[in-house]
């Protein structure tokens, strides 16, 4: 991707981008010849590095409005911009909805749908005083575009975030861009986790359109189009990155060429 977007010059801030699919976006925008600077409550096992060069790692709980604003406030300070926000921390346990008290859920949604919108509200402050503006990033899932059973709270916060990037990308015109990426299954260190051992994560990928899950790599590459010029007239787009979605269920019960 570097060969063909040149970030040289841009910051870059990637919440969660120590590991998985945040490292995958880190190492891309550091490809691309963006300053990195990544986020999260606990410092990383070793740094991330692409490209002979280091993303920069600072603490921050994301759900803590107060710290977000002293986060960003360095960032600024210290780099003199920002020009591309990725948010990108969350996650969830997997949870049936009637095993878990309303105030379990509700920190799955404080996680993956308000804790980026305070990250978003404390980048925009900088963004829209600056020169050229600036680029948001949401990292949706297709979780958010479906039922989610075992992951209810997560998938209502992720279909959240993606009308709230369309919110923000109508108010913050036309000084700063803001976009979702939909993502599908990601092959990182935690995969064994959900799908097993090689042969299990191979039967998974074969139900991808594609043939595979994605690597943190392929997003990693979009989130460098969405950051860079070339889509500087996208914004309020949501971008799906799940190698074409889902088999529909029916197709395999139908009986009809059997």
């Amino acid at each position: 991707m570097a060969a063909i977007i040149d970030l040289s010059g841009k910051v870059a801030v990637v919440t969660g981008g120590t590991r998985g699919v945040g490292a995958g976006i880190t190492r891309a925008l550091l490809e691309a010849g963006a300053q990195v600077v990544t986020c999260a409550r606990r410092p990383p096992d070793k740094p991330v590095e692409a490209a002979g060069r280091t993303a920069r790692f600072l603490p921050a709980d994301l759900r803590d409005p107060e710290a977000v604003g002293g986060f960003f406030e360095q960032v600024r300070s210290e780099y003199g911009r920002l020009d591309t926000l990725v948010n990108n921390a969350g996650g969830t346990p997997f949870r049936m909805l009637g095993e878990g008290g309303a105030g379990q859920h509700a920190r799955v949604v404080e996680l993956n749908l308000v804790a980026p919108l305070t990250a978003s509200l404390a980048a925009y402050e900088g963004m829209r005083r600056q020169r050229g503006g600036g680029s948001i990033v949401m990292i949706g899932s297709v979780s958010g575009t479906r039922p989610s059973p075992g992951t209810a709270a997560y998938g209502a916060a992720k279909a959240g975030l993606e009308n709230l990037a369309r919110s923000m990308a109508v108010e913050w015109a036309p000084r700063v861009r803001v976009n979702t990426l939909v993502l599908g299954m990601v092959r990182t260190e935690l995969s064994h986790l959900h799908y097993g051992d090689e042969d299990g994560i191979a039967a998974v990928g074969r139900t991808v359109p594609l043939g595979r899950l994605a690597e943190p790599a392929d997003i990693g590459d979009a989130c460098v189009f969405l950051a860079s010029d070339r889509a500087a007239y996208i914004s309020g787009a949501a971008l799906h990155v799940h190698g074409g979605g889902e088999r529909p269920a029916f197709l395999d019960a139908a009986t009809a060429n059997h």
